[in-house]
């Protein structure tokens, strides 16, 4: 599995922490930015990057950052076959994955401490898609949806 990663300047230095932690998993990732702070930076120029690799991709993952995740997550939703999510807790987490196949982990910067994150990160990276049929189901009228808009 690859992994995306992104972030705007108010999710730059959490995006660096996951980078690290990311590499000492030996977990193959491709960082996409910010690759350095830039204070005026746009959160939607990272959120099409991950986005646009994940949603062709289906066996990749991303991770996106942002100051309230607000902005990553709707900009990031917008792309066929993205399913992310603002993660709150592992346990949040564990469940998007497991039940709804989310593809992206949208981590809200300024509102989530290190150890919350990493947390959420493990969680997200560990957990499997449930694959039971009402799970599957709705993963197939999501793309139906998509289709038609």
């Amino acid at each position: 599995m690859k992994i995306y990663l992104g972030a705007d300047h108010r999710g730059f230095d959490l995006k660096e922490k996951i980078s690290r932690w990311l590499f000492e998993k030996g977990l193959v990732f491709e960082d996409l930015g910010a690759e350095t702070l830039v204070p005026e930076d746009d959160y939607t120029v990272y959120a099409e990057k991950v986005a646009s690799m994940v949603g062709k991709d289906t066996g990749a993952r991303g991770i996106l950052l942002c100051g309230s995740g607000v902005g990553v997550d709707v900009a990031a939703n917008k792309f066929d076959g993205v399913r992310a999510s603002l993660g709150k807790t592992p346990e949040q987490v564990k469940a998007g994955r497991s039940d709804d196949d989310m593809n992206i982990l949208v981590l809200a910067a300024d509102f989530t401490k290190d150890d919350e994150a990493k947390a959420m990160l493990e969680a997200f990276l560990e957990t499997k898609f449930g694959g039971k049929a009402r799970f599957a189901r709705r993963l197939s009228e999501i793309k139906k949806i998509e289709a038609n808009n």
